[in-house]
């Protein structure tokens, strides 16, 4: 995500290194090369124009005070600029009321339906309420049969009314079940088109009369660029919505949606979605996606993910192993499953600051956590307590049960020891660079 911009800011700023003191003619120079970053990241001309012509006001009447160099004091302007460019503060989602109704607007392909399941998991498990999905596309194929899968997933009704083809009527009445059956938030999954018309703006201004929702949300899919920027406006100019999703931020974006959008439209962005797991969604914060974007990470979020899977008992007990070098292939598998439900590796990787340019060409292949975990479960149980007791024929034995080659089974091994030696030693490492080699060898690297 955002990584050419990230590359191309970083270029831009070098230009201040080892400056002595602001000048116009270097801060002339990196502006215009942060202005060409955001247009090749598909960013408005005339919003580009606009936020560096603020960065060079701002930077011009900036004392650089002791300790701070140029670079820094722009990168730090830069930031500020950005993170108000996208909102400035994180906006809550409201779902108050008897029940609360979440109306879902977007084209088709946009990801609405994920989405709506997303954020039913979200409301129900972060949130404690009690949602009820309600399928409202009665156009395309399987929508319904989509949404009722999602559902199940997440252990989310999903009201349906498949022979009746007025999704006006199916919302209201949706809305009167969730009443009677004690459903306190209503997230309505609503019909998209290949292409904005007419009779679908009328539809969706339809159904949003008719409910009145507590919320809508324009969800759009961030990798048509700014395409997506001008269908924002042109549905928030019909249903005037509370708040924008941007979704397939795992995908070969270049940001410029997500830098233009609140701009264009003055709505604020309240989530961002990745992949097609019902819990890759996450609340949007503009200072933190601004350091994500400028290349220093996001630690915050990082501990957020790691929280929701953590225990305290057994990290003090896996803390105390790693201390005395006990660290075995029990705890690794049990380490192995709490990462898989973080999400995407790399990406979590990437909120690490330091670590994120280090990982930048590896390819960490998901598919490798299940060759780790069939490895590690062909081993006896005394085999994965003892680690330094697998001799060759229990390899032998161990790649046979796992599907994998006595050489595959040894290069894990091998790591293996080598990253229980990183831990018992990192405070004498090198730092980040060797953090993510060894992190990359342990994931798969191509």
């Amino acid at each position: 995500m955002f990584e050419n911009l990230t590359d191309r800011l970083e270029s831009a700023f070098k230009s201040l290194k080892g400056q002595g003191r602001i000048s116009e003619i270097n801060i002339a120079t990196t502006v215009k090369e942060i202005r060409r970053a955001l247009v090749d990241a598909d960013v408005n001309y005339k919003i580009a124009k606009e936020f560096t012509d603020k960065i060079k006001d701002k930077a011009m009447g900036s004392d650089v005070i002791t300790a701070v160099s140029p670079g820094q004091l722009m990168v730090k302007i830069v930031q500020d600029e950005l993170t108000e460019l996208m909102g400035g503060t994180q906006a809550e989602i409201n779902i108050k009321g008897s029940p609360g109704i979440v109306l879902i607007a977007g084209l088709q392909g946009s990801g609405k339906t994920t989405f709506s399941a997303k954020l039913a998991n979200h409301i129900k498990s972060k949130l404690g309420r009690n949602p009820l999905l309600v399928a409202c596309d009665v156009y395309r194929p399987a929508a319904i049969n989509q949404l009722q899968v999602l559902g199940e997933q997440i252990g989310v009704h999903v009201y349906t009314d498949p022979e009746n083809k007025n999704p006006v009527d199916i919302a209201k009445k949706a809305i009167s079940y969730a009443k009677t059956n004690s459903y306190n938030v209503v997230i309505i999954d609503t019909a998209g088109r290949l292409a904005v018309d007419e009779e679908m703006m009328n539809e969706i201004a339809n159904i949003k009369s008719a409910v009145n929702p507590t919320e809508s949300l324009f969800v759009v899919d961030s990798m048509t660029g700014q395409d997506a920027v001008n269908t924002a406006k042109t549905f928030n100019d019909v249903i005037n919505y509370d708040g924008v999703v941007l979704t397939k931020l795992d995908g070969d974006t270049r940001g410029g949606a997500a830098i233009s959008i609140k701009y264009t439209v003055n709505k604020p962005i309240k989530f961002v979605s990745r992949g097609e797991k019902v819990d890759t969604l996450d609340i949007f914060y503009p200072d933190r996606m601004a350091q994500r974007i400028l290349g220093m990470g996001d630690i915050v979020s990082f501990v957020e993910k790691a929280q929701e899977q953590y225990d305290e008992e057994k990290a003090q007990e896996l803390q105390r192993k790693m201390r005395k070098n006990q660290f075995d292939f029990e705890d690794f598998l049990s380490q192995l499953k709490q990462i898989k439900k973080m999400g995407n590796m790399k990406d979590l990787l990437g909120m690490i600051p330091g670590i994120g340019k280090q990982i930048k060409d590896l390819d960490i292949d998901e598919k490798h956590f299940k060759k780790l975990e069939a490895i590690i479960q062909s081993m006896t149980p005394q085999e994965r307590r003892n680690p330094d007791d697998l001799t060759g024929t229990r390899r032998k034995r161990i790649a046979d049960g796992s599907g994998n080659t006595i050489i595959e089974v040894n290069q894990f091994i091998k790591q293996f020891e080598e990253m229980r030696k990183m831990m018992k030693t990192m405070n004498k490492m090198g730092g980040t660079k060797n953090a993510a080699k060894a992190l990359g060898g342990m994931m798969g690297k191509r």
